[in-house]
């Protein structure tokens, strides 16, 4: 199974989810309307949520090579 990328980059789907966030607190709308905006919600959340596991798996690999055996380990040099 190969691992397809997100149709949207992070931020267009976050703005867009802070949009439909937006729109279903503003109240006004049908059931149907709240319920597809909701839809769509979750599939925005879900694309973030997969932009943010592979940014942390990226970090992660990251920081594994930093402290890998023969690497220089001092604390001046840590990215935070």
């Amino acid at each position: 199974m190969t691992e397809e990328k997100p149709e949207l980059s992070y931020e267009q789907a976050r703005d867009e989810l802070t949009d439909v966030v937006r729109r279903l607190e503003s109240g006004g709308l049908t059931l149907e309307e709240s319920l597809t905006l909701w839809q769509r919600g979750e599939r925005l959340a879900g694309i973030c949520e997969e932009w943010l596991e592979g940014a942390r798996a990226k970090l992660a690999a990251a920081m594994a090579e930093r402290t890998e055996p023969g690497a220089a380990e001092t604390t001046e040099s840590a990215p935070f």
